[in-house]
C-alpha cells in the first residue's frame, strides 16, 4: 500500500467514526503517522481526498465484482427479469463491498449538509442512469424491451433502485438491518420485487424467454 492509499483509508476510518465535518487535515496526518505538511504534498484539501477516495474505492470494488454482460449474445437466451437482476446484482456487489459501504454510509448521512458528499452521490447516480440507458437501448433493439419511453424507463429504474438502496442504508444506520442484502446475496426483497414488477411493465416481444 502506498502513501496515498494509506491517507485514503485513514480518512475513511476517521469519517466513518466521526463524520466528514468533524475531521481535519491535521487529524488525518496524525492517523497516518506523518506531519501535516507531508499530507499537503499528496492532497491539497479534504475535498480532494474525498474525491480521490471515491474514484479509488469504486475502481477497486469494480475489479472484484462479478463481470456483467459483455454483449447481447450473453443475453439472448435469458428473460428480461433475469437480465435486469443479474445486471443489478453486479452493481450491488460493487457498492456492498465493505469499504464502499462504509464510504456510502458516510456520504448518505452528510449529503444534505455537505455539498461534496452530495456531488459524489449525484455522480454515482448519474453513473447508473447512463449505464442503465445503454443497457435498455440494447435490450430494446433485440426485442427484450419496449422501445417507447426508453429514456424515461431507464431514469425510473435507476432512481428507484437508488431510492431502495437509500432505504436499506437507512435501515442499517438505524440498526434495523445488519447487512445490505437479505439472505446470502447483496439483493434486498424490495429490489427483487421491483425488478420483477418493472420487467412486466416494459417487457418486449421476446422478454418472456427464460433459461431452465
Amino acid at each position: 500500500m502506498n502513501r496515498k492509499e494509506e491517507i485514503l483509508y485513514a480518512t475513511l476510518e476517521l469519517a466513518s467514526e466521526n463524520g466528514l465535518k468533524a475531521i481535519s487535515m491535521s487529524q488525518i496526518a496524525e492517523k497516518v503517522g506523518i506531519k501535516a505538511p507531508s499530507l499537503y504534498n499528496h492532497f491539497k484539501s479534504k475535498d480532494e481526498i474525498l474525491k480521490a477516495m471515491y474514484g479509488f474505492l469504486r475502481e477497486k470494488a469494480q475489479r472484484n465484482r462479478t463481470p456483467g454482460f459483455s454483449d447481447m449474445s450473453a443475453m439472448a437466451s435469458k428473460g428480461l427479469e433475469q437480465i435486469l437482476m443479474e445486471s443489478l446484482l453486479g452493481y450491488l456487489e460493487m457498492i456492498s463491498d465493505r469499504n464502499m459501504m462504509l464510504f456510502f454510509r458516510v456520504l448518505y448521512s452528510e449529503r444534505s449538509i455537505d455539498p461534496q458528499a452530495a456531488e459524489i452521490v449525484l455522480e454515482e447516480t448519474n453513473h447508473m442512469i447512463g449505464s442503465t440507458r445503454s443497457l435498455f437501448y440494447a435490450l430494446a433493439v433485440h426485442g427484450k424491451m419496449k422501445m417507447e419511453g426508453i429514456d424515461t424507463a431507464a431514469m425510473t429504474f435507476a432512481l428507484t433502485v437508488h431510492s431502495l438502496i437509500d432505504y436499506r442504508m437507512d435501515r442499517i444506520t438505524a440498526g434495523i438491518a445488519d447487512q445490505f442484502g437479505d439472505g446470502e446475496g447483496p439483493c434486498t426483497k424490495e429490489l427483487a420485487d421491483f425488478v420483477k414488477w418493472f420487467s412486466l411493465q416494459v417487457g418486449g416481444e421476446r422478454h418472456e424467454q427464460k433459461t431452465h
